[in-house]
């Protein structure tokens, strides 16, 4: 274990405030830091930064590569030069400041970032040879990438199993000529991408200056509609004509009876191996050129993933396929170059059987502890009374309602056995739930910012079974408080943190 004792907020940039109707990478997210380093945490934990699609989420993208254009910063376009001030005025938003109307802001995003490209394809001179760089340094992803979104607008955004048969499979003949015919569009998603990672990594150095390293999200599965799947097919279980197979998903448990069927094509590991990881090794040495940890969700997977048959409507009916986890990892850790242990978290929720522990244990990953699912009885294993250092102890996660939010609708066995466990009456049950945690053994203790701010279930972040409204919620610039900052900092003092 090389991580040392220390504590974080987790907060996606698009809750950050602003007057443009979403959180993005400018002067806000500079405060956000500035605020977090005066706390004395050392950690600042997002959601993946991918292009997100139908439904918003961030854990279905375009690409396992790609960064969201929609986290770009206006302020630092008219910075650069490449907006005018009244540009910036039409797409200040009268949507709500606590909440994100993708509805509005995505068509304002796309219009301003057309602009840009405009302007930038007028007068290229101050940006060209870093553009150039960037998509010379960035082709293994980028080039696949910024062909398939091309294509995907010409097809008026539909899924690319609805193109025709020449380019589903990649015709070589097609793919030539649309890398011609779309030349323009096809540079133009390479400028947002390039706009991107501009910004973040600046704002990436900015926050390693200040002490916070920053903990990205992996998300195990990717979208079928992405250029990963599009342009990798033999790495998924797909028929003849690009469509899934068999889907991912979890088996029924006390949650839901009929299981969770997620959809996403499942990886055809052997190829994957065959290939010696190519893609995965990729993927993970450009994630961590953009984060300092990464947190790989749904860790089970790679110790064996529940596979359902594509036609099946809910996930009653899959089963479970082991896959060799070691074998992987012991590729990552030399493809990396790493002698001891990977700058990696395990989300090791759910149904864990003796195979993830095993994994987990040979590569000493930290596991994650909710304290928000330990209300049940002082056998619950997220308790702190139950925690081994290695591990990283949340209030609760983007998936779970807010500490608040929790104790408001939970039932009067878990409230009870709660105000006992904590010796606290209640009333400030978010801040009750941070000092749990900070206090603990756990190497990392980390909190949503909704928690910090004691917000209600109205500032939930994402219901995993409702479909809609997810994705949304952001912060005032009135919630840069000096009195939480202060209550951080004493508390990380406190708990040598």
């Amino acid at each position: 274990m090389t991580f040392k004792r220390s504590s974080g907020i987790l907060l996606h940039p698009t809750s950050l405030p602003n007057s443009y109707g979403i959180g993005d990478l400018g002067p806000q997210a500079y405060r956000f830091v500035d605020w977090l380093a005066s706390t004395g945490c050392k950690l600042w934990q997002i959601l993946p930064l991918g292009p997100t699609g139908y439904g918003d989420s961030p854990y279905q993208c375009f690409s396992a590569f790609a960064g969201n254009p929609y986290l770009i910063s206006p302020d630092d376009l008219f910075a650069d030069g490449l907006v005018t001030q009244s540009d910036l005025d039409k797409i200040k938003s009268d949507s709500p400041a606590s909440k994100v109307d993708f509805g509005l802001v995505i068509p304002n995003k796309l219009n301003l970032l057309l602009t840009a490209f405009t302007n930038y394809q007028e007068n290229p001179k101050h940006l060209q040879k870093e553009f150039n760089l960037f998509c010379k340094q960035q082709a293994f992803w980028l080039n696949d990438f910024a062909l398939f979104m091309a294509l995907k607008e010409s097809h008026g955004g539909g899924s690319w199993n609805g193109w025709s048969d020449q380019l589903k499979v990649r015709n070589e003949a097609e793919i030539k000529k649309a890398r011609k015919e779309l030349s323009q569009d096809i540079q133009r998603y390479s400028f947002y991408q390039f706009l991107f990672f501009r910004q973040w990594n600046k704002l990436r150095s900015y926050a390693n200056s200040k002490g916070i390293q920053i903990i990205g999200d992996v998300p195990i599965f990717v979208a079928y509609d992405s250029a990963d799947v599009w342009s990798h097919p033999e790495l998924f279980f797909l028929d003849e004509s690009g469509n899934p197979t068999v889907v991912a998903g979890v088996p029924p448990d006390g949650f839901s009876a009929t299981g969770q069927l997620w959809g996403n094509p499942l990886y055809n590991w052997k190829n994957h191996k065959k290939e010696k990881y190519k893609w995965w090794l990729s993927r993970i040495k450009t994630t961590l050129q953009n984060v300092d940890i990464l947190r790989f969700d749904h860790f089970r997977g790679f110790a064996g993933y529940y596979e359902i048959p594509a036609q099946h409507t809910t996930a009653q009916h899959g089963k479970w396929v082991q896959i060799d986890g070691k074998d992987f990892f012991k590729a990552v850790k030399k493809s990396l170059g790493v002698k001891n242990d990977l700058p990696i978290i395990a989300e090791d929720l759910g149904l864990i059987t003796p195979d993830v522990v095993e994994l987990l244990n040979t590569f000493d990953f930290p596991g994650m502890k909710i304290l928000q699912f330990a209300f049940s009885g002082p056998d619950n294993p997220f308790l702190p009374h139950h925690y081994i250092p290695n591990c990283v102890a949340y209030t609760g996660s983007h998936d779970n309602d807010t500490a608040m939010g929790w104790f408001a609708t939970a039932s009067e066995h878990e409230k009870d056995f709660a105000r006992r466990y904590l010796r606290v009456d209640g009333s400030d049950f978010a801040w009750d739930l941070i000092r749990t945690v900070w206090k603990s053994v756990a190497i990392f203790a980390i909190a949503p910012m909704q928690d910090v701010l004691s917000l209600g279930g109205e500032a939930r972040m994402n219901f995993p079974s409702k479909l809609g409204g997810n994705w949304q919620w952001r912060m005032t610039e009135n919630d840069f408080r000096d009195d939480l900052a202060a209550g951080l900092r004493d508390l990380n003092w406190i708990s040598l943190r």
